[in-house]
């Protein structure tokens, strides 16, 4: 009996080491066959990142968790894509609209700090009067000490050509751009060929300008200023990016508010692309001040990463520093098709607590966040630039970084279902021959927000323009930095 008991293990252990090699054979050639070498370490770094981070991860099938179970498999799939970019694009979701890849890192850290590459000019591209493929650009404003302010582009200048080529873009049913030449925006110098508006058309006026980028650290602080406006303190913030680098300015400014009596605000997000989370809850708790430490916003990540699940609060200091809040409970926001991320954090984080005027046009829609990924799997949190410690470890054969959506931002109503963008409470369109002047009073879209704030209706709001003339926005300066529309969560938080 003794025998046939030894007989019987020792079957059982044959069984379980065939089976074990068995597992080992398949994991690393299939069940025979040559093994396979992996041709790219940065599309290995692609997808395992991706796997770990991506918000909509169980939903991809080539990001499934069993994709690397068989080593040859794997490899076998990621060396069928060329490029990194190729191998990104391919995972991810229809959902997404604003994961990024980037092939140096340090382009997505300047531009996280206000730096760019540019020549000044911060356009936007939109239809003439007369419609068809044709586009224009339209001047919005120019950034101080670049090419453009040198050479004396102003707001309101319209281009219709790029070094004499005319822009063009068709687009589908859905509106989205199918086909354009605008890659004439790539090159780093180039000539903007100048027309204006007559009788509703586009007539080329023969200013011809060349220009030059080079890179500029951008204020996002634009304008900040406190207009009286009979007898009313009427603050007035434009603010460009979210960037957490300039916070203590923005801080400064409402100093400025504050002692200068201003019992109103205006915050202008029209051109407002988004940026730091950090820095939209600092400017909440601006405006604000009796709400610290209750829920501004709360962010989930994907299922993997659930721990890090947490409320981004209202709070009363930067880094010590106590705020100069104005403990406001209603503010008017101007927001436009070109806002996004951040500035409708803003929005949709103050809703639940203040009135909120939300003027100008339909924000753009995004309501998840991003972090920033590098070649570094090691650490609690892996890939997850958190430091110059994350790249002092990270592969030093490629400077390869993603800027993937990770997770989703909701109000303390627990509301955060925007996609479709925050429709305004007063609709107010910029437009062609009229935009006025930032900070002006009569600037049409400020001039909205002091009439609901006063009463008082600025002779700006009284003249009639034809629909054709509104300004829909087709593509900005902003879309060809796709980096600056993303949400960035700030990682250093989860250190």
């Amino acid at each position: 009996m003794k025998h046939l008991f030894k007989l019987r293990w020792a079957l059982l252990f044959v069984l379980i080491f065939s089976y074990s090699c068995s597992k080992d054979d398949d994991a690393t050639d299939g069940g025979g066959g040559e093994e396979i070498t992996l041709e790219s370490d940065v599309n290995d770094f692609v997808w395992k990142s991706m796997n770990s981070w991506y918000l909509w991860q169980s939903e991809v099938g080539n990001l499934a968790d069993s994709k690397d179970d068989n080593t040859n498999s794997y490899y076998e799939f990621l060396n069928g894509y060329d490029t990194p970019e190729g191998l990104f694009s391919n995972v991810l979701s229809s959902k997404d609209r604003f994961s990024y890849i980037e092939s140096d890192y340090n382009n997505l850290f300047n531009s996280f700090s206000g730096v760019a590459k540019t020549n000044g000019v911060q356009f936007v591209v939109t239809r003439p009067p007369e419609g068809g493929t044709k586009v224009i650009g339209v001047v919005r404003y120019v950034v101080n000490g670049s090419d453009a302010d040198v050479k004396g582009i102003k707001r309101g200048d319209i281009f219709y050509a790029i070094d004499g080529t005319e822009l063009y873009a068709v687009t589908d049913s859905q509106g989205r751009i199918t086909e354009s030449n605008f890659s004439l925006f790539d090159s780093d110098s180039y000539t903007m060929n100048f027309a204006n508006i007559e009788n509703n058309q586009v007539v080329a006026n023969n200013v011809n300008v060349e220009l030059n980028k080079s890179e500029l650290t951008e204020n996002p602080i634009h304008i900040h200023k406190t207009l009286d406006v009979n007898g009313t303190k009427i603050g007035y913030l434009m603010y460009n990016q979210f960037v957490a680098d300039f916070d203590e300015q923005l801080n400064n400014a409402f100093s400025q508010f504050k002692s200068s009596g201003a019992t109103e605000l205006v915050i202008d997000l029209r051109y407002n692309p988004g940026g730091s989370v950090t820095s939209s809850t600092r400017l909440a708790s601006l405006i604000t001040g009796q709400f610290t430490g209750s829920l501004f916003s709360k962010a989930t990540w994907n299922s993997k990463w659930s721990d890090f699940d947490e409320n981004n609060n209202f709070v009363d200091n930067i880094d010590g520093t106590a705020l100069n809040s104005l403990n406001l409970s209603k503010v008017y926001i101007i927001a436009t098709d070109d806002s996004a991320s951040a500035s409708e954090l803003l929005i949709n984080g103050l809703d639940p607590w203040i009135q909120v005027i939300h003027i100008g046009d339909t924000t753009v829609g995004k309501n998840e966040f991003s972090i920033t990924l590098i070649d570094n799997p090691s650490g609690a949190t892996p890939y997850a630039y958190t430091g110059e410690n994350s790249l002092a470890n990270a592969n030093p054969n490629h400077k390869y970084a993603l800027q993937p959506l990770v997770g989703t931002n909701e109000n303390a109503d627990g509301f955060s279902d925007f996609t479709t963008g925050l429709i305004p409470d007063i609709e107010k369109f910029e437009v062609l021959g009229d935009l006025g002047t930032l900070g002006d009073i009569n600037e049409p879209l400020l001039a909205t927000a002091i009439e609901q704030i006063t009463g008082v209706s600025a002779k700006s709001l009284k003249r009639k323009f034809s629909d054709d003339l509104n300004i829909k926005t087709l593509k900005s300066s902003n879309d060809f930095l796709p980096y600056r529309k993303i949400s960035n969560y700030d990682l250093y938080r989860l250190k």
